[in-house]
């Protein structure tokens, strides 16, 4: 699949610019990610970004549908380039690893409320919560709540 970001940068319309570019494409190559994590992929490349910049192109793409913001329970935003398809995802209670899960079940957006108060239902935001194959296999006990943020 290619990614041309500066078409999509136009389409929304921003000015295509180096840490625009940059932030997709960290985002590309590592989903679900903290600021402090795309600050230092995006320094990689460009030693000189400031978090501020980063913050900023992240809250800009975020308001463009760009990028999609998250934020389980307890947990600090993560942000991810998968947009438009609302997937849900699904969080372990060990580690904080985070995976998409795909819309499985009904048309968009995936549940029908039970009541909707005469809203008009256009997305649905559902995070499922366990333990990864990873932590599954591991004999350690889950981390504490409390302190790591899982719910």
């Amino acid at each position: 699949m290619t990614f041309d970001f500066e078409a999509q940068l136009r389409a929304v319309p921003l000015r295509v610019t180096r840490p625009r570019l940059a932030v997709l494409a960290a985002l590309r190559d590592h989903p679900h990610v903290d600021t402090e994590t795309v600050i230092s992929l995006v320094r990689v490349d460009h030693p000189k970004v400031s978090h501020q910049a980063v913050y900023d192109v992240l809250r800009v793409l975020t308001d463009a549908g760009l990028v999609r913001r998250i934020q389980p329970a307890g947990a600090t935003a993560r942000y991810e380039s998968r947009v438009g398809d609302n997937h849900h995802h699904v969080v372990c209670r060990s580690c904080g690893a985070i995976a998409d899960v795909d819309c499985t079940v009904g048309h968009s957006p995936c549940l029908t409320a039970s009541n909707d108060d005469g809203y008009v239902v256009d997305e649905a935001e559902v995070v499922f919560w366990g333990t990864c194959p990873d932590c599954s296999t591991d004999d350690t006990p889950p981390m504490n709540r409390q302190s790591e943020g899982s719910p």
